[in-house]
């Protein structure tokens, strides 16, 4: 299999995260991309007409994407847990791992307003909104947190990867300060293999 990625993408690490604690990273070559809001990767764009980090392709040229896709996949492949069979806390981790893609999404546009946007056409309030979803979703797992104890599901890993790009790119939020639950929770979730080998290099 091999998987299109970005080193600093939080939705590619999530991939990688749970193909590590599925025992399956060696089965994955990963391809580094050049995608950006403005300018398609055309290696990507053959497979995913989005054009988007991550995407997989399968030894047979079949491509699968998204992040929360090709997860799902990873798991099925390896008859994993990361997505629990019951019902009720099934529920849960998918909706934990929507409510951390949507942080990772708000960031992202915030990074890209202020890093790829020219100043001239920067809108603040946009910015200061999306950033407003990222805090929501700290708090959120600040009071989660307390009922994770060693959990490593699909949910778990999505929180992991959008703090760790919170960490990335907007470390002057400084959200350890105010959520100590979610911060002793991340710093021993952050210290896993799977996480400590997909760190980003900022």
């Amino acid at each position: 299999m091999k998987l299109f990625y970005s080193p600093n993408s939080p939705y590619a690490r999530k991939c990688l995260v749970a193909a590590f604690e599925l025992g399956l990273r060696e089965r994955i070559e990963t391809i580094g991309a050049n995608a950006t809001p403005t300018k398609m990767d055309p290696d990507i764009a053959a497979k995913n007409p989005l054009g988007k980090v991550p995407t997989l392709v399968l030894d047979d040229g079949t491509a699968i994407y998204d992040s929360p896709v090709i997860a799902e996949y990873f798991n099925a492949l390896a008859g994993g847990d990361l997505i629990p069979r019951a019902e009720t806390a099934r529920w849960n981790v998918l909706t934990e791992q929507a409510l951390a893609d949507g942080m990772i999404d708000a960031a992202v546009l915030a990074r890209f307003e202020t890093a790829l946007r020219p100043e001239n056409l920067r809108w603040n309030d946009w910015t200061t909104g999306q950033v407003a979803k990222v805090v929501g979703g700290l708090d959120e797992i600040e009071r989660r947190s307390a009922r994770f104890g060693d959990r490593i599901d699909l949910g778990t890993i999505a929180f992991g990867c959008a703090i760790g790009y919170v960490d990335l790119r907007f470390a002057h939020l400084e959200w350890r300060k105010t959520r100590p639950r979610a911060a002793a929770w991340f710093e021993q979730f952050g210290a896993r293999e799977s996480m400590a080998k997909t760190r980003p290099p900022g």
